[in-house]
């Protein structure tokens, strides 16, 4: 089995693509059970966030689950194959493991380095653990990209080096970039709208005020940076009274159009609005509105895309290669295990068959005469076999198309059923 990555991020499709696919929890379920369903898939999870969906398989065949899991994609996108297949990529087996730490790491973000990937990758696992799609593939994938991602961030500064979303969209904005005195209204209760109430805190805000369409989740934000709570039936009064407004979240339709940003600054005075949401709560027309400044995440795409940490990065980039290496390593070595421990048996097997033998043979042997020969027969065998099973782990390691565990099975004419024992799941025939 292999695993394999299809997926559609800012890097490879713009904003308004982005939106057609984006998922909720109920519709990230929906996706990992149709992924499931595929002839070709014995495991799945999907990593969604606001500027990727991606979709991780463990397969039997590259050809054929490509075909099936990119199928899903472009459905929910409600796009025409041809036009949508130029935006999607594919990482399989060996690639699909690079692809996935830098991930976590954050070289693939849009903020180079944000630590937010970490908690969305953790979620991804989590879904396919209570579905019951995730494996011991993925899960050995997904636990040790975490531990990367944490091993990125506790030697390097990258998460450090490299502003966060709201920083970016903040500092870009220049309505926003000193936000003294200014009053701040933090559209959602999530945890980009967590990040964005800690910064404008930071930052020296006047006032902010946390706006969410479920009160209690407005008031636990709120208190936890001594902001104001409100709802979002309230929306068009808290616009009229903020300098700066971040929307992030995730509505399935516009929630500030440009009516109702004219209608809250009918003096043309200076307001900033950003919007982090996928799909987007801002209507882009307000950047027509006087006065307003619109900052989105189609701006950021195109300006953080190009962006450089330098040494901080090629630091990242290290911990990435050698963690690939030693994961892909250790991978080979647990792919011939199965193979050694069923010689191993098979020797087992031999001996105790002539022990059985010898004892018809002669049947007045005492029983110590009957364990020297047994020990010397298991030590004859046992060492017969340490330097073919020591040289085929030592093997798997080097690059090429041979299998070793293959050539060790076909030799010794191993029956598959045996190698196949050892690593089925228990409780399954």
């Amino acid at each position: 089995m292999s695993v394999l990555v299809v997926g559609i991020s800012h890097k490879s499709a713009p904003v308004s693509l982005l939106e057609r696919v984006a998922l909720d929890g109920p519709g990230v379920h929906k996706l990992i059970d149709d992924v499931t369903a595929c002839e070709h898939v014995s495991e799945a999870t999907v990593i969604a966030t606001c500027n990727r969906l991606e979709i991780y398989a463990d397969v039997d065949r590259f050809h054929g689950s490509v075909e099936d899991v990119s199928r899903l994609l472009v459905g929910r996108a409600g796009e025409r194959t041809e036009a949508m297949l130029p935006h999607l990529y594919v990482h399989y087996d060996d690639g699909a493991v690079s692809h996935l730490f830098q991930v976590v790491a954050g070289l693939d973000s849009m903020a180079l380095g944000e630590g937010q990937i970490l908690g969305q990758t953790r979620d991804a696992l989590s879904a396919g653990q209570e579905i019951g799609s995730v494996g011991p593939a993925l899960n050995s994938l997904f636990q040790q990209a975490l531990r990367v991602g944490k091993r990125a961030r506790a030697e390097t500064d990258i998460d450090r080096v490299a502003p966060s979303l709201v920083t970016a969209a903040l500092d870009r904005n220049p309505h926003a970039v000193d936000l003294t005195g200014k009053r701040v209204l933090v559209l959602g209760a999530g945890a980009m709208a967590g990040l964005a109430t800690a910064t404008v805190s930071r930052r020296g805000a006047a006032s902010v005020t946390v706006a969410n369409r479920t009160a209690g989740n407005a008031a636990r934000l709120a208190g936890e940076y001594g902001a104001r709570p409100a709802q979002l039936s309230e929306l068009e009064a808290e616009l009229a009274l903020a300098d700066v407004v971040v929307s992030c979240t995730g509505a399935a339709g516009v929630l500030v159009t440009a009516d109702m940003a004219e209608a809250a600054n009918p003096d043309g005075r200076a307001l900033a609005l950003i919007d982090l949401a996928l799909p987007h709560d801002i209507d882009p027309a307000v950047a027509d509105v006087p006065g307003v400044v619109l900052t989105n995440l189609a701006e950021l795409a195109a300006e953080l895309r190009d962006s450089d940490a330098g040494r901080e990065v090629e630091a990242v980039r290290a911990i990435v290669t050698q963690e690939v290496a030693a994961f892909l390593a250790a991978r080979r070595q647990s792919s011939v295990t199965p193979t050694v421990v069923a010689l191993r048996s098979m020797a087992t097997s031999v001996v105790d068959a002539e022990m059985e033998r010898l004892a018809g043979r002669l049947p007045d042997l005492d029983e110590a005469a009957r364990a020297e020969v047994l020990h010397t027969v298991r030590r004859v065998a046992d060492k017969l076999l340490h330097q073919p099973t020591v040289r085929v782990k030592e093997l798997a390691n080097e690059d090429g198309a041979v299998s070793y565990a293959a050539a060790l099975a076909e030799l010794f004419a191993l029956d598959p059923e045996a190698v196949d024992a050892v690593t089925r799941p228990e409780g399954l025939s």
